[in-house]
């Protein structure tokens, strides 16, 4: 009794600190309950689900704590215990883990609000790019709110365990060497279990992905999406042979003028067009950050805020069934830059080795184009910079000091601060961009030389501030605002391409990234992957409105179809106004990936648990279907086949 008494005294401050974080934990997934009612597939056994999960995950995150504070208090000396040392070590170790844990709650509910889930690796890359996440805490939240309201809560709990006299009970009792090792060693037991059997994966028990997320903790999501940032296909999801998925996709990729240049596990073909004479216009493509297809009258919304792409829509070949690949910006890069679905893991935009690679700047060098790459904001960000100037890009940013590795053979040019008009957090505003990007088409019309001009915006981004009086929202109040200024600066950047006496030879693509939002309560919300894309000639190309459904993959090989360009394919996206095009979506969730086909929809989990679906699109709802052989393995050939190529460098 004696024993147990002095041992629970010296760890006094760890489990009251335990129960306090067990406490607040419970408070915050009642918050999301709360937040997301109407969206939760609630019972009284999902309730007590989500409960139970939520306190096994949050024993986890304290198992780690519990080593940390058990190995301190075995190596200190009983003879130091309460001394000077011990209260500064015991002090100082309690003030910053609470005040972390404290920040990390006011974290989880913004990261919540923006992306309507747990820590994920959006939250692990935002670690890395301090400077542009800083900034944007800065510009869209209250610091001066914020700030003092975590350093009040705080300290008021850090008075309330003074008060309870834990501190004391701490620094006044010593425990044997022998009860310290056994908690130590308890501790690293209850530690091992987690690592070895516990992954996030675990708490993926419904099929509400709400209900999901709402049973982890942040904490432990964002450690365990630090670790499990490079995904195996084959070690983590269901496969076929090699042989059966490169059958699969190369007879999807069969085209009446593509022949296939080996027969060994390739993609890579010849597309030949009937028409002896190509054209060789200049291409402006415009990747429009976070634009949904249901922001514009054409999908359907009545705010009016997309004039500009709803009026150009109607005079282009509109595509008004096509579904981006991912949720990032980075798959968004992927998809349209490399045509290929989206692995497992991190984008290839992030990995390494991802120079050199096959991508449609081959295709355009291969006519004598010129490829320049625009990002209003630093393009080390998101390593846009090393893809892009490591793949046939002459690179336009606004760097800050950074450089581009020696390996890597372009130009880069920064954007002057008298080129800026306005700037925030992510980069300058996009009709700042837009007019670099104008003047470098100025240059290499000059010098006769066509180009294809590539523009990243940032505008349609939180804390969504733009130039003040461009337009009737004011700056900084909402995404409608910045929908509605990204749609005028792409009204205005039209209006000045058209005095230049190149536009009549110039094509503009317009294609968003991804959608605003991505998160629903099902496995995958499908309408939240629905995006525009438009690609405008004046009297290059011919208006036409596509239904057929297709993906982000398809926009250039469909436009190379409409310059009738015979070229070289290592593509996984095909023409889609191809008379043998099958009709297809590829889309991703960083762990889930799927495969729509009209209005089916497969699903492959990391756990290599699938799931079929039948999509409604007017209620935007998935329901589960029995399982189909033949469509499972189409979508496991897809997946499996882009990993194949990238792993084994066949994408170079």
């Amino acid at each position: 009794m004696q024993i147990n008494s002095f041992f629970s005294k010296r760890y006094a401050l760890l489990l009251g600190f335990s129960g306090w974080f067990l406490l607040f934990s419970l408070l915050l997934r009642i918050v999301f309950l709360l937040w997301q009612l109407n969206d939760l597939d609630l019972s009284v056994f999902s309730l007590l689900k989500i409960l139970g999960t939520g306190f096994l995950f949050d024993v986890g995150v304290l198992s780690f704590l519990f080593v940390i504070s058990s190995l301190y208090i075995l190596i200190i000396p009983q003879k130091w215990i309460g001394s000077t040392l011990d209260k500064i070590a015991i002090y100082f170790g309690f003030s910053l883990t609470l005040l972390i844990f404290v920040f990390t709650f006011f974290a989880e509910i913004t990261f919540w609000e923006e992306f309507k889930c747990r820590f994920n690796f959006v939250a692990v890359d935002y670690l890395i790019y301090t400077f542009e996440v800083v900034q944007n805490i800065h510009e869209s939240y209250p610091l001066y709110i914020l700030i003092p309201s975590m350093l009040l809560i705080t300290g008021f709990i850090f008075y309330y365990f003074w008060k309870k006299q834990f501190f004391n009970l701490t620094f006044s009792t010593k425990v044997s060497f022998k009860n310290r090792f056994i908690t130590l060693l308890i501790a690293i037991v209850l530690m091992s279990f987690y690592i070895v059997f516990v992954t996030n994966s675990n708490a993926e028990w419904s099929k509400n992905r709400y209900n999901n997320e709402i049973s982890k903790a942040g904490i432990y999501s964002f450690f365990a999406e630090l670790r499990n940032n490079k995904l195996d296909f084959k070690t983590f999801y269901s496969s076929i042979s090699d042989e059966e998925a490169f059958q699969i996709v190369r007879d999807n990729l069969q085209e009446e003028n593509a022949k296939f240049l080996t027969n060994d596990f390739s993609i890579k073909r010849k597309i030949k067009d009937s028409l002896s004479s190509e054209n060789k216009p200049n291409v402006v493509f415009i990747l429009i950050e976070s634009m949904s297809a249901s922001f514009m009258s054409e999908f359907g919304n009545e705010e009016k805020i997309t004039p500009f792409l709803d009026s150009i829509s109607n005079q282009s070949l509109f595509f008004k069934n096509l579904y981006a690949t991912g949720n990032r910006t980075v798959r968004g890069m992927e998809a349209v830059t490399l045509s290929i679905p989206p692995t497992p893991g991190q984008s290839i935009v992030k990995r390494p080795n991802n120079s050199n690679l096959y991508t449609i700047s081959n295709v355009f060098k291969s006519k004598n184009y010129q490829c320049n790459f625009f990002y209003g904001g630093d393009g080390y960000f998101d390593n846009m910079n090393a893809f892009y100037g490591g793949n046939g890009f002459d690179i336009y940013d606004r760097g800050r000091g950074s450089i581009l590795s020696d390996a890597i053979k372009t130009t880069r040019h920064n954007i002057d601060d008298k080129e800026v008009t306005f700037e925030n957090a992510w980069g300058i505003c996009d009709e700042d961009i837009y007019n670099k990007m104008i003047k470098v088409a100025d240059e290499y019309h000059q010098k006769k030389k066509p180009f294809l001009n590539f523009v990243m915006t940032t505008s349609n981004h939180r804390p969504y501030t733009y130039p003040e009086n461009k337009i009737d929202i004011p700056s900084g109040t909402g995404r409608n605002g910045a929908v509605k200024y990204s749609d005028y600066a792409l009204q205005q950047m039209f209006a000045k391409a058209k005095n230049k006496p190149w536009f009549k030879n110039t094509i503009f693509v317009f294609v968003a990234d991804h959608c605003a939002s991505s998160a629903g309560k099902d496995e995958i919300d499908v309408k939240n992957y629905q995006i525009p894309a438009i690609i405008y000639g004046q009297n290059l190309i011919k208006p036409q409105e596509v239904t057929k459904l297709c993906s982000q993959i398809d926009v250039f090989p469909t436009l190379f179809g409409q310059l009738h360009w015979s070229y070289t394919s290592n593509f996984f996206g095909t023409n889609v106004l191809s008379n043998n095009y099958k009709e297809r979506a590829l889309i991703g969730t960083y762990l889930k990936l799927a495969c729509k086909t009209n209005n089916n929809v497969m699903i492959l989990s990391n756990q290599k648990n699938n799931s079929n679906y039948t999509w409604n699109s007017v209620s935007n709802h998935l329901k589960v279907v029995p399982m189909n052989k033949s469509k499972l393995n189409e979508t496991i050939a897809w997946y499996q086949a882009a990993d194949y190529l990238y792993l084994n460098a066949k994408l170079k």
